[in-house]
C-alpha cells in the first residue's frame, strides 16, 4: 500500500487494536495508540504532560503513512483532518463487553502482555462506565466532530469488516479501478 493515513477510533473493546495490528502487519505502515501519548510507560500511573503528549503526536501526524487508533478525540483533532481514512468501530455491545472481560482474564493470567494492570475497578470502569459514556455522550460528539470530513469516514460494525475494506481498498489501487464506495453498515 503506498502513503496511507488511518485514525480508528472506538471505545473499549471495539477491536480498535487488533485492527490497527493487523493492517499495520499486513501493509507495512507503523501503528501508534493514543494511550501510549497520554500515559508515559516508564512509569506506573504517570501521564504526560498536554505538551509532551501534544508533541510525541505531532510527530507521529508529520510521517508520510500511519495508522493512529484509540479512543481520545477531545485533543488530536488534526488526526482526523490529516487521516486520509477515519474509520469509526461500532460493534456490538455483548461483543465489545466480551472482549473486554477476556482481555481483562488473559492480562491477569499472565498470558496476554497489557499496558496497564488490569484491575477489578478498571474492568469495572470499563464495562459499565466508559463504555456507556461512549455511546451515549462521545459517539454523538465524534460523529458531529466528523461530520465535515464523512467522504472519509468508515463506519463498521466490526474489525473483519474494515480489514475486507482495505484489502479491496488495496487491490483497487494496486488495479487503477478507483477508491471502493463506502456505505454505513
Amino acid at each position: 500500500m503506498s502513503k496511507i493515513r488511518i485514525r480508528i477510533i472506538g471505545g473499549c473493546g471495539s477491536g480498535k487494536s487488533y485492527t490497527a495490528r493487523e493492517l499495520s502487519k499486513r501493509y507495512g505502515i507503523p501503528y501508534f495508540e493514543t494511550d501510549n501519548f497520554v500515559w508515559d510507560r516508564s512509569t506506573p500511573y504517570c501521564r504526560n504532560t498536554p505538551e509532551v503528549r501534544d508533541a510525541q503526536l505531532a510527530e507521529i501526524v508529520a510521517m508520510d503513512s500511519w495508522i493512529i487508533e484509540g479512543v481520545h478525540y477531545k485533543w488530536g483533532s488534526e488526526t482526523f483532518w490529516q487521516a486520509d481514512f477515519i474509520v469509526l468501530i461500532r460493534p456490538n455491545r455483548v461483543t465489545q463487553d466480551w472482549r473486554v472481560v477476556r482481555r481483562f482474564v488473559k492480562t491477569r493470567l499472565g498470558l496476554e502482555q497489557g499496558n496497564y494492570k488490569q484491575t477489578f475497578r478498571n474492568l469495572y470502569e470499563m464495562l459499565f462506565k466508559w463504555n456507556r459514556k461512549y455511546v451515549r455522550v462521545d459517539l454523538p460528539r465524534i460523529m458531529e466532530l466528523t461530520e465535515e470530513y464523512r467522504h472519509k469516514r468508515i463506519i463498521v460494525k466490526n474489525n473483519q469488516e474494515i480489514l475486507q475494506w482495505f484489502s479491496l481498498y488495496n487491490d483497487s489501487v494496486e488495479t487503477g479501478d478507483g477508491v471502493p464506495v463506502q456505505t454505513e453498515r
